[in-house]
């Protein structure tokens, strides 16, 4: 597919960062059509990689190109074509929805002829119709996010940069717009979205993981998921100071991390780790009196990769 999106050794470095990067040598390659997640913790530098995709930030070095246009050199033919959602969208609150999307449709320059027709399409799209006379500052949390991306989206741009479009919403709000999202690509738009929730980066085509401002792997999610070292298992089980214990001493492991009111296991792929583990719980319990619940499977998630890259990049870097 054609590459939509590019960056070469995209760099910023801020001065009271002491010279570390916010974003270091940062390749991207997003094509055209695609739904693309930047995927990371507060402080990853997505927020920053937007901006300067977007031609708010110019980079310290590097390149970066929207369809063709250098987001340095030709920064007004890009924002021509882009639309961009950063985390704090500034609606006007005293005016209307429909008042709000003329407004971003006349500074984006859409004529009078397309208007309506963009305006009527936005407000289906995010199902505000039945809100057009309410003031924007009236709106509730989701419904906000949702005007916010009508009036990006108010002059029909090739490519969408959006900036952690559901943080500060309801989970409803949350699933409601990540479906407007994947309808949009559906018509053929280009999504670059940032998230820091690891269950939305399952939604997107292709992610980006960023952390401390550094690449640290990209592709499919599933690909990524299966690609990872260890099964995961999840153990219930009481007195948990005992199992923890047992599990401290279990070498077959790579880690295991606490998820609500059971444990979850990262065991090595093969082997048979997984019937060495359950042999050597079974005769544990029987000696320390331990009472399980269930030990199970189960499914391995981008939470997974996520973790997993981090502890080998802290490992490394040790």
């Amino acid at each position: 597919m054609k590459s939509v999106v590019q960056a070469e050794n995209l760099t910023k470095r801020f001065r009271s960062q002491n010279g570390v990067p916010a974003v270091g040598d940062l390749d991207l390659s997003i094509s055209e059509g695609e739904l693309f997640g930047l995927v990371g913790p507060d402080g990853a530098g997505k927020t920053t990689t937007l901006r300067m995709l977007a031609t708010v930030m110019l980079p310290t070095s590097g390149q970066a190109s929207v369809a063709g246009f250098d987001t340095r050199s030709e920064a007004e033919k890009v924002r021509k074509i882009i639309g961009y959602m950063p985390q704090n969208f500034t609606l006007y609150p005293d005016l209307s929805v429909l008042e709000n999307l003329h407004f971003f449709a006349d500074i984006n320059g859409v004529n009078e002829d397309q208007r309506e027709k963009n305006i009527t399409k936005m407000l289906q799209f995010t199902r505000l119709e039945k809100f057009t006379d309410r003031k924007a500052g009236k709106l509730s949390g989701g419904m906000k996010k949702k005007l916010a991306l009508a009036c990006a989206m108010i002059h029909d741009p090739k490519v969408l940069f959006l900036d952690e479009p559901s943080t500060g919403v309801d989970p409803v709000s949350r699933r409601e717009l990540w479906v407007i999202l994947a309808k949009i690509v559906e018509e053929g738009m280009t999504i670059v979205v940032s998230t820091p929730y690891m269950d939305e980066a399952e939604r997107c085509h292709r992610v980006g993981m960023l952390y401390q401002g550094e690449l640290l792997t990209s592709g499919e999610p599933q690909d990524l998921i299966e690609k990872l070292p260890f099964e995961v298992v999840e153990l219930k089980a009481k007195p948990r100071k005992s199992i923890r214990a047992i599990l401290d001493s279990f070498s077959q492991s790579l880690e295991w991390r606490p998820l609500g009111d059971r444990l979850r296991l990262m065991v090595f792929s093969g082997n048979g780790n997984m019937s060495k583990l359950e042999r050597s719980l079974s005769r544990k319990m029987k000696a320390e009196k331990i009472e399980v619940t269930f030990i199970r499977r189960a499914k391995r998630t981008m939470e997974d990769v996520f973790v997993h890259l981090v502890e080998k990049q802290r490992t490394s870097n040790a």
